[in-house]
């Protein structure tokens, strides 16, 4: 099978995390139906601030790496793009400009992994910290911080959105009321969002986001991918499947496509 799907959101050895090649993953690719893809590394911050993303200096040699996969995929029939996950942190916009200027990208990803400069949302080391703070208090947080990534207006996908349910830490009641006013922006503001297959790898297992958050999406307009969060070559486009099922049951008939960070909408 063949799909209009293109993965956009998959990583490199570069953020120290990861494993296999470039060239590995568009063969994956390849082998699954896609006739397109993208790599979106985690970006550099402007000082050392984790140990899981590109230094400054990893740059040239991921723009390498990225241009040796596009000339590969030439022959194997995908579509390589150029894009960055770059983690929103209230007060480092100005970086996310500079960043946004250092290359001709396809599309940069905004995600936000921290509620604060040293609380990491999905992090394991750091459940026992989340575990001291309600389920209200922490979607509170990592949702406000999300809808202020939003009206920066400095992404064009926003990824994985509710990120937090990662270890089964979810408020009771309606979560529509955390889901809306990050919906209302990216409508605003003309952002896409991704369902993101990497939430069936880990505890929670299912798809980031939820079902009735697709439902909402889709009334407003918004726009969507389906990317694997691949760190590994075997992760390229998993569950894709299911991720069209869930997103056709949302009411979606269509994916964003991005090059040189215009988007166009084709068939799923």
């Amino acid at each position: 099978m063949t799909w209009n799907l293109a993965d956009y959101h998959t990583h490199t050895v570069l953020c120290h995390h990861a494993s296999g090649t470039p060239c590995e993953y568009v063969q994956q690719a390849q082998r699954s139906g896609l006739t397109e893809m993208g790599f979106s590394c985690h970006s550099p911050m402007r000082s050392e601030f984790d140990d899981w993303r590109m230094s400054i200096d990893d740059l040239p040699r991921y723009f390498e790496m990225v241009e040796e996969a596009r000339v590969f995929g030439l022959d194997m029939g995908v579509t390589v793009r150029l894009g960055l996950e770059v983690d929103f942190l209230p007060g480092h916009e100005a970086w996310i400009e500079e960043l946004a200027s250092m290359a001709s990208w396809d599309y940069l990803i905004g995600s936000v992994h921290y509620l604060t400069d040293s609380l990491v949302v999905d992090h394991p080391e750091h459940i026992s910290q989340l575990r001291n703070l309600s389920a209200e208090r922490v979607w509170e947080s990592y949702w406000q911080r999300y809808t202020e990534a939003i009206h920066t207006g400095l992404f064009d996908i926003m990824g994985h959105p509710d990120l937090p349910k990662k270890f089964g830490m979810i408020p009771e009641g309606d979560l529509a009321n955390y889901y809306e006013p990050a919906i209302t922006a990216m409508a605003q503001v003309g952002n896409a969002f991704e369902i993101n297959t990497a939430g069936i790898r880990k505890p929670i297992a299912e798809v980031y986001p939820t079902p009735e958050f697709l439902k909402l999406a889709h009334t407003a307009r918004v726009p969507l991918v389906i990317s694997s969060d691949a760190h590994a070559t075997e992760e390229v486009a998993g569950y894709f499947g299911r991720a069209v099922t869930e997103a056709t049951v949302a009411g979606y008939t269509q994916t964003a496509h991005f090059h040189q960070r215009e988007r166009t909408l084709v068939d799923l």
